[in-house]
């Protein structure tokens, strides 16, 4: 039993995402005491911003050392709790890259051009203690509390989980995808590296190859209601879309609530109202459904 949170933008102008955000994870925080999470996307740099792990409390110095090494020259670097936040050129090979960091003791968190991962063990007032996210501005975010139940509580098995090799891709899952090892074996075999053993994280490997593959980000997650078992929802972001998926069976609760003011999805209403209040009316999907915004659209009109 976890807890997804989303918020966004419809107007695609910044919003106070962090400060939302943490009145969601709060109000979830039952479902999932073990690690809280969230990804941020803010107004996209033409650079990509680099959420590295480099110790599982604070920095560790020979870890820094050796990330370092291995990512050669860089624009901007800082320290922020567990994690080094870099900035590279936006020409490099991320999946490579992340195979260098982990070879360096490391792991890449997140890559983009908007967006940053932040994770904490423990629950949405650690993670506000140690990072501020309340601060934080921006068109829209992703949110998880979670409750383990298959694999370690530490974290790299906490959510959100990044899109591992393309920027800007994050996803937070509750549930189960019981197909997990048939699908891991699949995109092993073809040389795909996996970094943990929670199956939430073949939902963003999934959705980056079919990407990858000439899908739209719509028509991916179109193909993950099909060829996903289980009883699952989840919340999946890019640069400039957001969207849910609700499974077959609707074993999973999922609310949403749709304003010209902001878009919230929530895995329990209380969460919703947490964040925003009342004067609006919060709906449950229907089994096997998705739905998307995307900031294009918001732009545009």
């Amino acid at each position: 039993m976890c807890g997804i949170a989303g918020v966004f933008s419809p107007s695609g102008a910044p919003m106070g995402i962090g400060k939302r955000m943490l009145s969601m994870l709060r109000a979830l925080n039952h479902r999932g005491p073990d690690s809280t999470g969230v990804a941020l996307y803010n107004s996209p740099v033409s650079d990509l911003v680099l959420r590295i792990k480099a110790g599982e409390t604070r920095v560790e110095p020979t870890i820094e050392r050796a990330i370092f090494s291995a990512l050669g020259d860089v624009l901007s670097e800082r320290e922020e709790g567990a994690y080094l936040r870099v900035c590279v050129e936006a020409d490099c090979d991320l999946e490579q890259l992340a195979v260098q960091i982990f070879a360096a003791g490391g792991e890449l968190v997140s890559a983009g051009h908007a967006l940053e991962i932040v994770k904490q063990v423990g629950s949405p007032d650690e993670l506000e203690r140690d990072y501020k996210i309340s601060k934080y501005l921006g068109t829209h975010a992703l949110g998880h509390t979670r409750m383990s139940t298959e694999s370690k509580i530490d974290l790299s098995h906490s959510q959100p989980f990044w899109g591992a090799g393309t920027a800007d891709l994050s996803i937070v899952h509750n549930g189960h995808i019981t197909n997990y090892h048939k699908l891991r074996r699949a995109y092993e075999e073809r040389g795909i590296r996996f970094y943990t053993e929670n199956d939430s994280e073949v939902i963003g490997v999934y959705l980056r190859d079919q990407m990858a593959r000439g899908d739209s980000f719509e028509a991916a997650l179109e193909r993950a209601l099909e060829d996903f078992d289980g009883s699952f929802c989840f919340l999946a972001a890019t640069q400039n879309a957001f969207a849910f998926v609700k499974d077959p069976y609707s074993f999973k609760p999922l609310m949403v609530a749709q304003t010209d003011d902001f878009v919230a999805v929530a895995t329990e209403e209380i969460a919703i109202r947490a964040a925003f209040g009342e004067g609006f009316s919060v709906r449950e999907p229907a089994a096997k459904s998705l739905q998307i915004w995307s900031l294009e659209h918001s732009l545009a009109g």
